[in-house]
């Protein structure tokens, strides 16, 4: 529910919005003047053609995204940006812009992209003074600032673990205490020349797929060093797993995607809640023995852009490409001596923890914006001035 206090007006009312101007690459000169598209600052230009502050968004190719620009700018011709914000504060009326359902208004006048006449029309809520609107504005931009701040701290502990991956993988850098020496090996050394610790996936058929029974894990599941839940679960029956002869999986397994993008990618089966688990056959089942190999190692080592590189040399196929079951066995990879794996796993097991609280962190405070944009926007929430003890 809306606050009596505010007013409905046309958003053209608030702002009026025009069509950027064309630029084509060959007309642009070396400057600083930020080219605005209607995916962001792509370029630069000698030369403005709007004055800060700008609110822009994207007229048609990428759709939805709003842009405050705080410098003189070019708004390209893919975008439409405010020519005149009609006393009202630039800040929010970009925070007012990014809660409008730009894709339901996409097309609507027969011509594909945003019209900004449909926008104009739409009928929208404001404070009853501007100075509340800048206090609206102010709090949804320090939650903003928040949430650039753990962007980039996020960035930053991603390449420092990526850099000790570098080092401590390869063993340029060795732990404290360790020194033995590092064995070549090759996955198939790994499980033993056995099938039963190095073997594919089954082929499921859609017909054999049911709503519950027997989990199937698709490749889709298998992320970069972490296995990724959907909600579009699958099932076979145990009918089913019978007739096919189907292989059960196992809490820890280490599963192995054969199929593209990228290829090689692998995680280790966690506890996902499920009694039986079956595998797709692009997928291969990897069970070194925890007497040689910690699995915790193996998944990191398969998840460098070293790994990457040498997978993607094997892999083959004209349509949809992967990497042969038996190329991949052949894949070598540098061994410490157990006790080192153990040791630069458990370095590498608190680094993806830290990333992950820092990713719930910054998830949560994202989360936390759009309710505030919901309560600030509709005025069912006022920010009190308490220099005049009212909103």
């Amino acid at each position: 529910m809306l606050n009596p206090a505010w007013k409905e007006v046309a958003f053209g009312h608030v702002a009026t919005l025009q069509r950027g101007y064309d630029l084509p690459s060959r007309a642009r000169k070396r400057g600083t003047v930020p080219v605005v598209t209607s995916t962001g600052i792509t370029d630069t230009h000698a030369e403005a053609r709007e004055r800060a502050p700008g609110v822009v968004t994207g007229r048609y190719g990428t759709i939805g995204e709003v842009f405050f620009i705080e410098e003189d700018y070019w708004p390209h011709n893919t975008t439409l940006f405010v020519k005149d914000f009609h006393g009202n504060d630039p800040l929010f009326v970009s925070y007012l812009l990014r809660t409008i359902d730009f894709q339901s208004h996409s097309g609507k006048s027969g011509v594909p992209g945003v019209n900004r006449n449909d926008l104009h029309a739409l009928t929208v809520s404001i404070p009853p003074t501007v100075g509340e609107q800048r206090a609206i504005a102010g709090a949804l931009s320090d939650v903003d600032a928040l949430i650039g701040a753990l962007d980039q701290l996020l960035a930053k502990k991603r390449d420092l673990k990526q850099a000790a991956m570098q080092q401590l993988l390869t063993g340029q850098t060795r732990l404290p205490g360790f020194h033995g020496e590092w064995e070549v090996k090759s996955l198939l050394e790994l499980a033993d020349r056995k099938k039963e610790l190095f073997d594919d996936g089954d082929w499921i058929e859609a017909e054999f797929l049911t709503e519950s029974g027997i989990r199937l894990i698709q490749t889709g599941n298998i992320g970069e060093g972490q296995f990724t839940d959907k909600e579009s679960k699958k099932y076979i029956s145990s009918e089913s797993f019978k007739k096919l002869g189907c292989k059960e999986l196992q809490v820890g397994d280490i599963l192995i995607c054969r199929l593209a993008d990228p290829a090689g990618r692998a995680c280790i089966l966690p506890d996902i809640g499920e009694e039986r688990i079956i595998t797709a056959v692009d997928v291969t089942i990897f069970r070194p023995p925890t007497s040689v190999a910690d699995r915790r190692y193996l998944v990191n080592v398969f998840n460098t852009p070293r790994w990457f590189e040498a997978v993607n040399e094997r892999c083959g196929g004209s349509t949809r490409t992967r990497i042969a079951r038996g190329q991949l066995g052949k894949m070598e990879i540098k061994m410490p001596p157990l006790p080192e794996q153990t040791a630069i796993a458990e370095v590498l097991s608190d680094m993806d923890a830290e990333l992950a609280a820092l990713e719930r962190r910054r998830d949560k405070t994202r989360a936390l914006k759009q309710g505030m944009m919901q309560e600030l926007l509709t005025g069912r929430t006022r920010l009190v001035d308490k220099r005049r003890g009212h909103g």
